[in-house]
């Protein structure tokens, strides 16, 4: 099945980390295939967008992502941060 563009943004846009749903779960909600969905978050993670990678570990983030987070997130004020 063909997905438009803003289709894949908006679920790609979920795969960020305040959802962070696991794929199986993520897949049931949107109704898309795990296989799509984890080429779709392999693709974004090629283009340095910051998803969970499922092989990385029980919580799916590696220590570079959690370094990242902190990077980006650090500047942000607590009222930006929620």
């Amino acid at each position: 099945m063909a997905y438009s563009n803003e289709r894949k943004a908006s679920v790609i846009a979920k795969m960020l980390p305040l959802h962070n749903l696991s794929l199986r779960q993520f897949s049931r909600d949107e109704r898309i295939s795990e296989g799509t969905l984890s080429r779709w978050r392999a693709e974004a993670r090629a283009q340095d967008k910051l998803l969970p990678d499922g092989q990385s570990g029980p919580k799916g983030w590696t220590a570079r992502d959690k370094f990242a987070v902190v990077v980006e997130t650090a500047a942000l004020n607590e009222a930006e941060l929620s």
